[in-house]
């Protein structure tokens, strides 16, 4: 197993289990542009300040792919290793002191660690550090495309389900098999086509009855979470409300079999147009998620401060729903957010967060606080631990 240059001290953060801190401490080597970094974590409230561009960004992104796997701003672990290293090594220790460490390679993959110990499942990882993440790039998540939403939506099932990420990457993987089918028809015989059409209806079908079934679930839990925070930042204005725009014709209830009966009698029903057309227009793929603020779409219609404020609505029901399903608070982590907020919308947001969640803010100046928020916070700059990491 390949181990940072220095031992993983565990005794101190042990002793401090009972505290409200999920995360103790982090320590990254060739992780984007931290050669070796080590922050030990002492408040519940953690403020990262720095200057754009020396890296605040990447220990908020370090801690979401050590809590989710996954991260909000790239799909690729070759991006996120340093330019001259072969791999990076990122490791945490979180409440009750668990061990957690991911390796990340440019060349076979990744590596999970639990408590020293190699993970069969990777998802096995998820857990001591459950996270929501709330970035710029959330900005958009109301005018943005639907591919967006299902992303987001994505992300909060995975968190409900961790084994929600092996379905999607099934249903994914089978969608370019079918793309692919269709652009190298001429090679296979009409016996072959039929018999190979009828065998991605069966297993799409049943993959995608599962991932509406639980989109749906999902939504259906964060409605009330939502309407309620929207209701609040709004001073009582706005009624907000979502709705599952399926990709795939459902109808009754979330009868498994009968939505798979049915998604396959659609799949064959569109096999002309999608010869024709060369992709599948059936399926989660397709699916979309209205956000409305007092019945009226919000993409279309509502302000940039409504949009804002649905978003922090969303993001706090999101933490809400973590944390009543596991009956212990999430780490939140505000990436270079309160810039994109007016100054009622930071305050909001702000008394939101409370005491009940351990916090990790990125922001490029100290202005934005309340005095006593910094005085219940530890403060680091991100340019003083991105300079001791390059000279080691």
């Amino acid at each position: 197993m390949t181990r940072l240059s220095r031992p993983f001290i565990t005794v101190a953060y042990l002793q401090v289990a009972f505290r409200p801190i999920r995360l103790h401490r982090l320590e990254l080597e060739g992780f984007r542009n931290y050669i070796q970094l080590e922050l030990d974590v002492i408040e519940k409230r953690l403020l990262i300040i720095g200057s754009n561009g020396v890296g605040k960004s990447n220990l908020l992104e370090a801690v979401e792919l050590l809590g989710s796997l996954r991260s909000h701003r790239c799909s690729r672990d070759q991006d996120l290793i340093h330019w001259n290293k072969t791999q990076s090594l990122l490791r945490a220790i979180a409440n009750d002191g668990d061990q957690l460490q991911l390796e990340l390679r440019r060349r076979g993959g990744r590596k999970a660690y639990l408590n020293e110990k190699p993970l069969v499942r990777q998802l096995d990882l998820i857990g001591p550090l459950r996270c929501v993440c709330f970035s710029a790039l959330d900005l958009d998540l109301v005018r943005g495309e639907p591919v967006l939403r299902r992303n987001w939506l994505d992300r909060v099932v995975q968190q409900l389900e961790p084994v929600y990420s092996e379905l999607t990457g099934r249903y994914n993987k089978l969608l370019r098999q079918r793309s692919h089918f269709w652009r190298n028809l001429a090679n296979h015989s009409s016996q072959d086509r039929l018999a190979m059409l009828d065998a991605f209806d069966t297993q799409m079908a049943l993959v995608s009855t599962r991932i509406h079934r639980r989109r749906k679930r999902a939504l259906g839990h964060l409605q009330p979470l939502a309407a309620k925070w929207q209701e609040t930042l709004s001073n009582g204005k706005e009624k907000f409300t979502m709705t599952y725009e399926a990709g795939s014709v459902l109808e009754g209830e979330e009868e498994e079999k009968a939505w798979r009966i049915s998604i396959e009698e659609q799949l064959l029903g569109q096999r002309v147009n999608e010869e024709r057309l060369g992709h599948c227009s059936v399926g989660p793929h397709r699916d979309e998620i209205g956000f409305l603020i007092n019945g009226v779409l919000a993409r279309r219609f509502a302000s940039a401060g409504q949009q804002r404020t649905i978003v922090l609505a969303l993001k706090l029901a999101e933490l809400d729903l973590v944390s009543q399903i596991y009956g212990e608070p999430a780490l939140l982590l505000l990436d270079d957010v309160l810039a994109e907020l007016d100054k009622t919308r930071q305050l909001l947001l702000l008394e939101a967060v409370g005491e009940q969640h351990q916090s990790l803010i990125t922001a490029t100046h100290l202005d934005g606080f309340a005095r006593d928020w910094q005085a219940d916070s530890q403060i680091v700059e991100a340019q003083l631990f991105r300079d001791l990491g390059n000279v080691k």
